[in-house]
């Protein structure tokens, strides 16, 4: 049988995953207001030249990901800490074909739903609007469950799909240290963890299972003025090999993805970000350049 319509069907749908969730975002776990919202409105790109379905690498493989996401961000208190949940859904067209061969598809749908719920364990009292613009900024440490679900379209029968038709989970610690004249830099490292529930429909029938693949990000930034702040971004992940219906596929991945962001906030209320990704290293991973734009409207009580 030939596999590679399969394996362009699976590439496909780790894409969507690799685009929605390269990095955890510099300064995350930093304090905010309670009582506020958020509504962010993304587009992302990414273009991948090789296969990046971790069981078959597949050489000459192009895949193209545009990605519209849907964000709401709640901030409030709980035991009088700063606790934070939200919800992304993403709506997507993507695209794929290997050179040399005639396969080739597109699809547009809703990718995999995701949701986080978040809490700061120190440096993170909660404190309203009024209360927030007279505070330090000081070391925080976080802690946050990512989950996200198989609502993504999803047919074992078809060679493209948007959504993994599996549960995902991402506990995640992180630390943010602010430092240097005026506390204009900020340091964030976090350690986290993918978790995988079983695909039961692999190619229709079979049984995709992946172990926990791990992840470390450093992220340094610097704040040029009120409206604008910078950083480097850094993930190495490893890990998280496969088998398929009792066959072990010895591909555990070594990954190595770096970045840039760029924050500009022309009032409280409203900014923009723009980010970019590329792959350094990626053994058994997707070698893909991507990047992001994003909107973020806030409000809330006594919000100015």
């Amino acid at each position: 049988m030939d596999k590679r319509p399969v394996i362009l069907c699976v590439a496909l749908a780790a894409l969507n995953t690799y685009a929605c969730a390269q990095f955890t975002d510099p300064r995350n776990y930093q304090n905010t207001p309670v009582g506020i919202n958020q509504l962010e409105l993304a587009y992302a790109y990414v273009h991948s030249n090789t296969s990046i379905d971790t069981s078959f690498i597949v050489s000459g493989a192009k895949f193209n990901l545009n990605q519209g996401l849907i964000d709401y961000t709640r901030y409030f208190s709980l035991l009088h800490r700063l606790a934070w949940v939200e919800a992304t859904i993403p709506i997507a067209n993507l695209s794929g074909s290997i050179t040399g061969t005639d396969i080739t598809g597109s699809t547009t749908g809703t990718g995999d739903s995701a949701y986080t719920a978040a809490l700061l364990l120190k440096g993170g009292p909660a404190l309203t609007p009024k209360q927030f613009a007279n505070a330090e900024i000081t070391t925080s440490i976080g802690l946050s469950l990512s989950t996200t679900a198989p609502t993504g379209q999803y047919d074992p029968n078809k060679l493209l799909n948007l959504g993994s038709d599996r549960w995902s989970f991402k506990p995640e610690l992180a630390i943010s240290k602010p430092f240097g004249p005026d506390q204009r830099w900020v340091f964030d490292a976090y350690a986290n963890t993918y978790l995988y529930t079983n695909n039961g429909r692999y190619r229709g029938v079979e049984i995709l299972r992946q172990r926990a693949l791990l992840g470390l990000e450093g992220h340094i930034s610097y704040t040029f003025n009120n409206t604008i702040w910078a950083s480097l971004d850094t993930r190495y992940s490893f890990l998280g090999a496969t088998n398929v219906s009792g066959v072990n596929q010895n591909n555990s991945q070594q990954n190595f993805i770096v970045g840039s962001e760029l924050v500009v906030s022309p009032g409280s209320r409203n900014s923009f970000t723009f980010e970019f990704a590329k792959a350094a290293i990626h053994k058994n991973g997707p070698s893909l350049t991507g990047f992001a734009v994003k909107y973020d409207y806030t409000w809330g009580k006594d919000y100015k």
